[in-house]
């Protein structure tokens, strides 16, 4: 797969069982992430047996909201160079069926593009 989607989480099981079910079922050419910012919270235990399809990056403390994306993007980089692109979703989302597609796209038709 060419795509990242990285969910940024923090103590957010309630977020994860809400919506993760809904983004890893219209997502499907896409490698879902969650990127867990140090959570006290059952939000491992959840993802990983409810959903093991699901790539876990834990890290160990809470980075905050930029510094949580970028450790989770450095990761992904290091750990999977074959993923071209990266979309950073909020926890609170539902994305409907097909909502990928036109933005690899897009992304495919302007290299020069650094996000969108």
């Amino acid at each position: 797969m060419r795509t990242a989607v990285v969910i940024l989480n923090w103590n957010g099981v309630h977020w994860l069982q809400k919506f993760l079910p809904s983004v890893v079922a219209n997502s499907p050419d896409a490698t879902v992430v969650v990127a867990d910012n140090g959570s006290q919270d059952d939000s491992e235990t959840y993802t990983r047996s409810q959903h093991p399809e699901v790539l876990w990056l834990g890290m160990d403390a809470n980075r905050g909201y930029a510094g949580g994306y970028n450790t989770a993007l450095k990761l992904l980089q290091d750990r999977h160079p074959e993923l071209e692109y990266a979309v950073l979703m909020n926890s609170d989302i539902e994305p409907l069926a097909g909502w990928l597609e036109p933005l690899v796209t897009f992304l495919d038709a302007h290299p020069l593009a650094g996000a969108i």
